[in-house]
């Protein structure tokens, strides 16, 4: 029996994933090697993102389980991008990461409405890439600890904005080295 069964599921995942934030942290894995393991974390849980959010766990949840996949998968494409023989897998790969990256923002917003969008805060982050720049804002709940979100969406960004929790301002990240690290 895994740990996943011994244990509420909920505890075991956050548990797991607070243990590969730390090692990220502490220098002990890279950045490949923590979407790496928080992939298999995902597959290990055997557990599929919920249809209705009604808890914090439930939210937080189908948001790492998204973000997860559409991290992984985009490593994938950049793997193969410069790849002739596999130029139909770069498009297979960034397609289903796109595709897991608006699951993700969906995801985001049902947390936020769950929560009322109550002691929300989210503003754009200082990135490095120029790609990312004036686009890549964070999302912080601030009564929860490692409840970061990201996010360039911009039909997200407006509903923050009309719910006021967006600064007009821009910040350095609460995982500045993470968010600026490539991989």
């Amino acid at each position: 029996m895994n740990s996943f069964k011994k244990r509420g599921t909920f505890e075991s995942f956050f548990d797991h994933r607070s243990s590969l934030i730390m090692q990220y942290s502490n220098g002990d894995i890279t950045k490949r090697e923590f979407l790496e393991y928080n992939y298999d974390l995902v597959r290990r849980a055997n557990l599929k993102p919920f249809l209705r959010v009604d808890s914090y766990e439930k939210g937080m949840y189908n948001y790492q389980y998204y973000n997860v996949l559409a991290k992984y998968y985009n490593m994938l494409a950049k793997e193969v991008k410069n790849t002739r023989k596999h130029q139909r897998y770069y498009t297979y790969y960034l397609n289903k990461g796109n595709n897991y990256y608006h699951e993700k923002d969906r995801a985001a917003l049902s947390l936020l409405k769950f929560l009322e969008f109550q002691r929300v805060e989210a503003y754009f982050i200082k990135v490095k890439s120029k790609r990312l720049r004036d686009k890549l804002y964070e999302i912080v709940l601030l009564d929860y600890e490692e409840a970061i979100f990201h996010s360039k969406a911009t039909w997200l960004l407006d509903i923050l904005r009309d719910e006021g929790v967006f600064i007009e301002d821009k910040k350095e990240s609460l995982i500045d080295s993470y968010i600026n690290e490539r991989y």
